[in-house]
């Protein structure tokens, strides 16, 4: 399927697809079992061309498995939860059992993972501040065995029905997608930026929205991590901008006519 918005904002990468399946698709990309990445690796894959599949098994890291949809994979985490909210905040090393975690994985960190263990991402002021951005997250179960990030060109819809579709978007084409999403919906937040992981904006926070009487878009790739993770892939510049299929579908439709065919957005283009 080829994207009238994509052409519309001459977007450098098609669109991803995200989609759900119980069958594994041939010549895709995927981790290795219990092989840590990151999930926004396989984006960045699938914007250049290539399917990639995610399971239960190999989603790349805890917060990947959360942000794709899998349960609370933070239970897992080295240490459990408690150790992820000093992670993701102020560190372990001033913690006995941190520090006892520490040893326990040091074999198999990376020393700038182990470095971030032990003093923290910073990402977050106190751990009692993730345990609520924890319980606050949309976690959810797919229904299915794998998830899978196709372009969109290469989708069919007489066989497969995409859940999620991401634009990789600069900051005038964000700005575009921001005011499509507006265009043809009633009030002023049809789109909402929320603190959370790459794949966690292009995953799970979407796919809330795919209940909602007004479905919003999620504009994402504010994770700093995430963004450092695919610089080499994709350059520094880009956002993602996530919707869930209605969504997309009803933007879509909202091109022919709008802002998009006017001299504002032309002119924008011709820099």
């Amino acid at each position: 399927m080829e994207s009238k918005i994509a052409a519309a904002i001459k977007a450098a990468y098609p669109p991803v697809a995200i989609l759900w399946t119980d069958e594994m698709p041939e010549r895709v990309v995927a981790f290795k079992p219990g092989k840590w990445g990151c999930v926004m690796w396989w984006l960045a894959a699938a914007a250049k061309g290539k399917t990639a599949v995610f399971s239960p098994e190999t989603y790349g890291c805890w917060g990947g498995g959360v942000g794709l949809g899998f349960g609370n994979e933070y239970l897992k985490f080295p240490g459990g939860v408690e150790c992820f909210q000093r992670f993701l905040s102020t560190g372990n090393e001033s913690s006995p059992e941190g520090r006892a975690v520490a040893k326990q994985i040091a074999p198999y960190m990376t020393a700038e993972l182990m470095d971030d263990f032990l003093h923290g991402e910073c990402y977050m002021k106190s751990p009692e501040l993730v345990r609520d951005f924890i319980e606050n997250l949309p976690i959810m179960q797919v229904p299915a065995k794998y998830v899978i990030f196709k372009p969109l060109p290469e989708v069919h819809l007489e066989k497969e029905q995409p859940q999620v579709i991401v634009f990789m978007a600069n900051p005038d084409q964000l700005a575009a997608l921001v005011v499509l999403a507006n265009y043809g919906s009633p009030g002023v937040d049809n789109v909402r930026i929320p603190f959370a992981a790459g794949c966690q904006c292009i995953g799970i926070f979407p796919c809330k929205e795919t209940t909602a009487k007004t479905p919003r878009a999620v504009v994402g790739m504010t994770d700093l991590s995430a963004r450092l993770g695919v610089r080499k892939q994709l350059g520094k510049n880009l956002f993602t901008f996530a919707m869930p299929w209605k969504k997309f579908e009803e933007m879509e439709g909202h091109v022919a006519g709008s802002f998009l065919e006017r001299p504002t957005w032309q002119a924008l283009m011709a820099d």
